[in-house]
């Protein structure tokens, strides 16, 4: 994972809505801040998105030895942190200091293995483009915008002591040309990203254009030039060097794979997704054929019922509202049932910009800034085309009724959205809820939110909820397969189309993600859910009738973060102990 940067220890007490912090928290927090503080000098726009505004100006290090001095850095980190970590009495405080550690340690391995596997390779046009929409964003604080132009003149070399990035980015990858063995970039991901090169441009513009900002044109033009002439050097020098074969190395892919909170191997994963999608296909069947016969359908198949309810398209003016209004009623459902403390903040859902829509082909989680939150909120962008397609690139999968609730449930309440909001509105230690950012934890929230919601559906939306609980156990099968040459990407994109009626933007973007997007990601998902219901299971052995799945669920948020194998640790040493006695989050 990405570790970021803060500068101030004064930050220390106002973190997550200004409460006092407890002791504890404050020592790790201390902890946490000496990395932030070394950090900051190398990827401050990712730092600067989750809160510390005081990095808004900074921009990306890629200067002359960056793999060298970032493990130089780090290594100064580890060398304190493990000191600190021999003397920590506080099992809370020492288990953090764990958590910084292993991060550190995790990019160190991953900066090794890609530099001995990889040639660099920079997708300038996106990192511009998140760079701004981040800063940019409308929920933050419009005094955080002037900093915008400030990172302009820095990215396009107008700002004293600074390259151009264009150029730095093409001196990194040319300076390993010559490193015999080094895999370029995937050529279909270097052509996405070519094609996708001008909306990334119009996206960046209108984001200025909508800000109120005075005096961008100028600057915005010659970075424009630059990443043209960009562009054409790709096209000239790196074109040639990408690999016909979207395959990663072994080691990269198991690399991939661990810093996803996957620690498995691939043939262990397609073993036990295979299973589980047969598993749940038939429980489908059965739910499809009960709606079949309710419905008066003569075509009872599973494919003829989904394609069928799939018909049942929402106008697209329309789209959003049902959303928004489903949205509402889950809420209900969740107060009724007493399965989760909501959060006190609103949660939010936006249609995505084509821009975002290039960069994420598929809905996800705009996340509220963690750090001095003075009411951002978390954001459910809806996505529902893949730019990247020539011709019709709708998709169908996201705009009927039956499914809108799942999806809902996933990205919005009880999933994603109030996992972040959770960590604002309650006293979580940095370590917990950025270092230990892990994709099988975060992923496998939400779709065990989407379990937990089911039994209170609609036939049809119950039946899409299975669907989707499907598909992310063929996503575990299918992304090793794909990437150790048991599939073509192909075979897996027809796959999706052909068992599981999905569109064909769709299933072309889901198999982008395996093959190139995020190798390993998608496996994370059913993983991750397999480590809630198997540790639910443990519990509920262990508690009995004084198991609540409010104070259960409530727990789990509290703890921020953390990967499974953590989050069982904590759930075994403490909630075990305090069940039945107060909810874990006030």
């Amino acid at each position: 994972m990405r570790v970021f940067s803060g500068a101030a220890l004064l930050l220390l007490g106002v973190i997550f809505t200004g409460a006092a912090a407890a002791d504890w928290i404050e020592q790790s927090n201390a902890n946490a801040m000496l990395v932030l503080e070394s950090q900051a000098k190398f990827d401050p726009e990712w730092i600067a998105r989750v809160g510390l505004s005081q990095f808004d100006p900074d921009v990306t290090d890629l200067g002359a030895n960056l793999e060298e001095r970032q493990d130089a850095s780090d290594r100064l980190l580890l060398a304190e942190l493990n000191k600190r970590l021999a003397l920590q009495q506080d099992p809370r405080v020492h288990e953090d200091l764990e958590i910084l550690v292993q991060a550190l340690e995790d990019g160190i391995e991953t900066r090794r293995i890609d530099s001995a596997c990889l040639l660099p390779y920079y997708n300038i046009h996106g990192l511009l483009f998140n760079s701004f929409n981040a800063l940019l964003d409308p929920r933050n604080d419009k005094a955080r915008y002037a900093a915008a132009l400030e990172r302009l003149r820095k990215y396009n070399g107008r700002a004293d002591g600074y390259t151009p990035i264009t150029e730095l980015a093409r001196a990194r990858s040319t300076e390993r040309f010559d490193v015999r063995g080094l895999l370029g970039p995937y050529r279909t991901e270097l052509e996405t990203d070519l094609a996708d090169a001008p909306r990334y441009i119009a996206g960046i513009r209108d984001l200025f254009r909508n800000s109120g900002l005075e005096g961008w044109e100028a600057d915005l033009a010659l970075l424009e030039t630059q990443l043209a002439d960009y562009l054409d050097w790709l096209r000239a020098d790196m074109v040639p060097r990408a690999r016909p074969d979207y395959r990663l190395p072994a080691e990269v892919y198991t690399n991939n794979l661990k810093n996803y909170g996957v620690r498995a191997t691939p043939e262990q994963l397609i073993a036990q997704a295979q299973y589980s999608y047969q598993l749940i296909r038939s429980q489908m069947s059965a739910r499809a054929r009960q709606l079949a016969l309710l419905r008066g359908w003569e075509d009872r198949s599973l494919l003829g019922v989904i394609r069928r309810l799939k018909r049942e398209q929402i106008p697209p003016d329309k789209v959003l509202p049902v959303y928004k209004q489903h949205l509402a009623e889950i809420e209900d459902i969740i107060r009724r049932e007493d399965i989760i403390t909501l959060p006190q903040r609103d949660a939010a859902i936006r249609l995505a910009t084509e821009a975002e829509s290039a960069a994420i082909p598929a809905s996800f989680m705009n996340p509220p800034q963690l750090i001095n939150n003075t009411g951002q909120y978390g954001e459910f962008v809806l996505v529902q085309t893949n730019p990247a397609l020539e011709g019709d690139a709708v998709m169908d999968d996201w705009s009927h009724d039956a499914v809108t609730w799942t999806l809902t449930t996933h990205e919005a309440r009880p999933g994603h959205e109030l996992q972040f909001a959770a960590m604002v509105e309650h006293r979580i230690s940095l370590a917990r809820a950025l270092f230990a950012f892990n994709s099988a934890n975060v992923e496998g929230w939400a779709l065990y939110a989407e379990v937990i919601m089911q039994p209170y559906l609609s036939p049809e939306a119950q039946l899409f909820s299975l669907y989707a609980l499907a598909w992310r156990a063929a996503r575990m099968f299918l992304d090793p397969m794909v990437n150790t040459g048991q599939l073509t990407r192909q075979q897996a994109e027809d796959f999706l189309v052909e068992q599981l009626a999905m569109s064909r933007p769709m299933a072309s973007s889901e198999a982008d993600r395996y093959a190139f997007r995020s190798p390993g990601q998608a496996t994370s998902y059913y993983y991750g859910f397999m480590a809630l219901m198997r540790l639910r299971t443990e519990l509920e052995i262990a508690l009995g009738d004084r198991f609540n799945q409010r104070e259960y669920h409530d727990f789990i948020i509290a703890q921020g973060l953390l990967p499974p194998d953590l989050m069982r640790e904590a759930a075994l040493a403490r909630f075990v102990h305090t069940a039945g006695d107060a909810p874990a989050i006030p």
